[in-house]
């Protein structure tokens, strides 16, 4: 080893200068070096010329840019040619960096740095490559003339190479990870190990490369290729392939990216098997045949994710670029397609022809456990799922033609879906939909829905009708969903269908107004045209009987022409639309109430959240037409201050009972006729706007037998402010008189009338004197006064009658 050092250090800079000089002669392209030094230990037992930091500039006339970045090279020869004088280099390592290797649209390339040279030196010194390897190199092959892109990261690869006059020997044995095969078709092979054992044969003379039985493997799986590439002129490709120990992974990898992207997550066991050819002409125009075989006995296919298995699977594929080897005339077939999810049968076929204008082939026939479906093929609304379900499905037709028309007549869909005790806990609502049986006819793009029926809750419902356009909906982004359907409902109870959230169950909804979270949420994409019927409704404090009417649904906008219930007594019919497709819902409705109990009503709508006039104080059976524009937000919670209506009502067979302001009367009426105070009829017209109630002045007729009718007029705010005006004309003897009220009788032809304001808050309000309005109906009487005597006077007034009084009083009068 000393000998060997000594020598070594000795030589150096002549072995050097012989490298660089026949280096010059054989490489046509600039490189530059940061240091030369030789080496007996760092490729021991072979002796090193050892490069750092190279860089080779590519072989392109006028350009800088580098063919290779390297930060080590090392070029061997045997220790003995220390002793003999003569250096053969039989072997080349190039170690960590990057070599950028590419074909210009013209066909130039930029490798092509190294040429045949006449040796130097009288032989001293000469390039035998035997080897060639690569270590933690990074690869990239471009052709931009063919639109081919190559990426690779050689781990440990190397390349032994034996010359027999115009035949070179190969044999490349490493592994090294593939990025990615970029194709005009797409990439391939993505982020792939990659292990070869591979036996070349090139002949030089006839510009053939014959491929000897080698091995590629990708992951577990090996596959076996042979076959010739010729390069004289075009590329000629005559190639065999054959697969061991594949997979469904393995298989997807080697199919076109548009299929394996949807199936990336599934795995496979059993027996797959996989085989193929690649023969003639690979050119910028023209690609050769391909041809694969492959399929499936007894194996078995699974999501990890989810945790289901595809059992007993038996299939035939192929797969073929054609007759004119491109894109229109490829064909992918999946036949005689049988297995079993969780011991229940299914089988189908499918085809797909013409990559560019797909058409497409499907028959599927089936009976499943919907839980295992969606465990295996996950649906993003919904879940999870129980319950059986039988399909038989048949669809054939271009998938182009189907886009732009989904009802055109080159499509053809047929089938059934027959359900069996199903239940479907969707993912946007707490409520599941269980116990659903019935059937699902398919006709082209439509469904016809057959006997339907399920629970959403507590919830029983009964379906008859049509789906419209349910394939393009499922299939296609954009596709509206429309349907036709008659809907009998026994028991609807709309508090847990408008439950948006999970905590809000059925038993805590109704009691109060925080009791419950609703949302209401329409579909950009859904139609709905719903004639409905149920026997009982249910919502908060509503309890209604024998609904029906039509619904109707249209982008984002919800409309009923007609909606009638029974309840509290009376009928209850609306007609309007709920345009949802701003951030406000907008109501616009015309509401119709016969004979409905206004107590009852009070109750149900929990006194319309004040405490001045509760469900305790009314009685009667109200009739009235309410227009009203009102706004909610999409948890229907109104915004009052947008609230606008217009509410004609007629209120008869009336009781006021224990109303506070009526007991503050007791100075006038006997206080038992006050606490149940009785009326035959009121006509009305109230509006609101700006949370305002404004009640035009109205005259009620009463029981009580010194007040007769009560004329009221005023305001009340939904903060529960009162501004109400009311007149009393009280029944008086012929010379009555009340020093405190300040009011004198008239004639007994004339009822004294007592002017009071309500004013305040619920509970803290407060009856008081109207001075202005008495002073208003002073100066009233003394204008009609004076018009009497002025007729008196000119002969037009037959009978004369003594002018009545009532002076007002200035103090201020509170009970």
């Amino acid at each position: 080893m000393a000998l060997g050092a000594g020598a070594l250090y000795q030589y150096q800079d002549k072995i050097i200068r012989l490298f660089v000089a026949e280096a010059n002669q054989h490489i046509k392209t600039k490189v530059a070096v940061e240091k030369i030094e030789v080496s007996w230990w760092e490729q021991f037992p072979q002796v090193a010329i050892r490069l750092e930091n190279v860089e080779v500039t590519e072989a392109l006339p006028g350009s800088t840019r580098p063919l290779a970045k390297l930060k080590k090279i090392y070029s061997t020869f045997q220790v003995w040619d220390l002793w003999l004088g003569t250096y053969r280099l039989r072997e080349i390592h190039l170690e960590e960096g990057e070599v950028h290797a590419r074909v210009l649209p013209n066909g130039d390339v930029n490798y092509h740095f190294f040429q045949s040279a006449d040796t130097v030196q009288e032989d001293k010194l000469s390039f035998e490559l035997q080897n060639i390897s690569l270590r933690n190199v990074h690869v990239v092959y471009h052709d931009q003339k063919r639109q081919q892109r190559v990426e690779a990261q050689a781990h440990a690869l190397s390349a032994s190479m034996s010359f027999e006059e115009h035949l070179l020997k190969i044999e490349a044995r490493g592994n090294t990870r593939i990025h990615a095969i970029s194709l005009s078709a797409g990439d391939f092979l993505r982020d792939k190990e990659i292990t070869l054992n591979s036996h070349l044969r090139l002949d030089t003379q006839k510009d053939q490369i014959s491929i000897e039985p080698s091995e590629v493997k990708i992951g577990q799986a090996l596959y076996e290729v042979g076959g010739q590439l010729a390069h004289r002129g075009k590329t000629q490709l005559d190639l065999q392939v054959k697969g061991k120990n594949t997979d469904v992974q393995s298989l997807l990898s080697l199919l076109p990216p548009r299929f394996s992207r949807q199936l990336a997550q599934y795995r496979s066991n059993g027996n797959i098997y996989f085989s193929g050819t690649v023969k003639g002409e690979m050119s910028s125009r023209k690609n050769p045949h391909v041809a694969l075989s492959f399929g499936a006995r007894d194996a078995s296919f699974y999501s990890p994710s989810y945790q289901e298995k595809i059992e007993k699977v038996h299939l035939e594929g192929r797969f073929t670029n054609g007759a004119q080897q491109n894109s229109q005339t490829s064909v992918l077939e999946l036949r005689h397609i049988k297995g079993s999810l969780h011991g229940k049968p299914f089988s189908g076929e499918v085809v797909y022809r013409n990559f560019a204008n797909p058409d497409l082939r499907v028959q599927l026939k089936a009976q499943v456990e919907v839980a295992h479906v969606l465990g295996l093929f996950p649906v993003k609304d919904i879940r999870n799922g129980s319950g059986q379900a039988q399909v038989q499905f048949a669809f054939a037709g271009n998938l182009r033609a189907f886009k732009q028309n989904p009802n055109g007549a080159g499509i053809k869909a047929s089938g059934q879906a027959t359900l069996k005790q199903v239940r479907l806990q969707l993912r946007q609502h707490p409520v599941p939909l269980s116990g659903l049986n019935g059937s699902f006819v398919f006709r082209k793009n439509d469904v016809a829905i057959s006997h339907l029926n399920g629970r959403m809750g507590s919830s029983d419902f009964k379906v008859q009708g049509q789906l419209r356009n349910v394939l393009a909906w499922l299939f296609l982004r954009g596709q509206t969903l429309r349907v036709e359907a008659d809907v009998a409902v026994g028991a609807l109870n709309l508090n847990q269908i408008l439950t948006a959230s999970s905590s809000s169950d059925a038993k805590g909804l109704g009691k109060s107004k925080a009791a419950a979270s609703y949302a209401f949420n329409m579909p950009a994409h859904l139609e709905l045209d719903l004639t409905t019927s149920a026997r009982r409704v249910t919502f908060r404090r509503f309890k209604g009987r024998q609904l029906q009417g039509r619904i109707q649904l249209k982008g984002q906008v919800l409309s009923t022409p007609g909606m009638a219930v029974n309840a509290a007594g009376g009928t209850f019919s609306i007609r309007g639309r709920m345009d949802a497709r701003r951030p406000l819902i907008k109501v616009t409705s015309t509401a119709n109430l016969a004979n409905i109990h206004v107590d009852s009503l009070f109750y149900v709508f929990e006194d319309f959240g004040q405490t001045f006039v509760t469900q305790r104080h009314l009685r009667g059976q109200l009739t009235a037409q309410i227009e009203s524009d009102t706004y909610l937000d999409h948890h229907l919670s109104p915004r009052t201050d947008l609230v606008q209506a217009k509410v004609k009502t007629t209120l008869r067979n009336g009781q006021l009972i224990h109303f506070a302001p009526m007991q503050k009367l007791g100075l006038f009426v006997k206080r038992d006729e006050l606490a149940n105070l009785r009326f035959s009829e009121i006509r009305n017209n109230f509006y609101i706007q700006n949370r305002t109630v404004f009640i035009p002045e109205m005259e009620i007729k009463t029981s009580a037998t010194r007040l007769s009718s009560i004329t009221v007029s005023g305001t009340h705010t939904f903060d529960q402010q009162m501004d109400y005006r009311v007149r009393l004309p009280l029944k008086a003897n012929k010379r009555d008189k009340d020093e405190r009220f300040g009011v004198i009788a008239a004639e007994p032809s004339y009822s004294p009338n007592l002017f009071l304001t309500v004013k305040g808050q619920e509970g803290n309000f407060k009856v008081a004197y109207d001075q202005q309005r008495v002073k208003q109906k002073v100066a009233a009487d003394l204008k009609r006064e004076k018009k009497v005597l002025k007729e008196i006077f000119q002969g037009k007034h037959q009978e004369k009658k003594e002018a009545k009084t009532v002076k007002p009083s200035t103090e201020y009068f509170e009970f």
